[in-house]
């Protein structure tokens, strides 16, 4: 495949269960924010074209990188809610950038993913119109009442967990996010956008080591992790 994509990163949310002054974004992950090690990843991957970075309207730690591994990176200024952020960054995309082209979109706090898994998530989904990396749930899965008693064991069949990056065409993505706002709904992913406006993204199976740095003890295990998931 001889296409570049542009990958949108939105880093404007603060990370409150980690907790402290700074967003967890910006905390020091092996040496670096945890932010430039996912941008690293995603720069060093022959397909990406170059990263738009989506910043909260009044970021003062962002460490002013533009350019990584030779690719271009900018900077916008997102909104309120992920999914804000998200349409603010594919409105800032270059003009190079047209509205049937395909942009990945990946959590900043997610330093881990593979660049093979970005590979087959661009090989199988763009094909298919669209989709995203995630996993088969494979534990037990309770419903809890609101003591956190366990009140039944849910059906895991068909159940995945949704990672990213998500890939999308820039167009079907920004509007299917407007829509999801002008009806006051606010999705937890692009995927979700997506499966509102009447689309079946492709699940591509990636590698559950690409956590969600969440919590303080999550920073451990990504340092972990980092050597062994290039």
């Amino acid at each position: 495949m001889s296409r570049l994509f542009w990958c949108v990163v939105p880093a404007a949310g603060r990370g409150a269960r980690v907790g402290g002054d700074i967003p967890k974004q910006y905390l020091p992950l092996a040496g670096k924010p945890l932010i430039v090690h996912t941008l690293e990843r995603l720069s060093a991957h022959p397909l990406i074209a170059g990263l738009m970075i989506v910043l909260g309207a009044k970021d003062e730690h962002w460490p002013t990188v533009d350019q990584l591994n030779g690719k271009p990176v900018l900077t916008t200024i997102g909104g309120a809610e992920r999914c804000d952020s998200v349409l603010a960054g594919l409105r800032a995309l270059l003009a190079g950038v047209a509205d049937d082209d395909f942009v990945l979109v990946h959590d900043a706090a997610r330093p881990c993913v593979r660049r093979e898994d970005i590979s087959r998530l661009i090989e199988l989904a763009v094909p298919a119109g669209g989709g995203l990396l995630g996993a088969p749930l494979r534990d037990t899965l309770k419903r809890a009442n609101a003591d956190g008693r366990s009140q039944a064991t849910e059906p895991r069949d068909q159940r995945w967990r949704a990672f990213t990056p998500q890939i999308f065409r820039r167009a079907e993505l920004s509007a299917a996010l407007l829509a999801a706002s002008a009806a006051g709904v606010t999705v937890s992913d692009e995927a979700m956008a997506m499966e509102r406006a009447g689309f079946a993204p492709l699940l591509v199976e990636g590698a559950e080591d690409n956590i969600k740095v969440t919590t303080a003890a999550d920073f451990a295990l990504a340092e972990f992790l980092l050597p062994r998931t290039v």
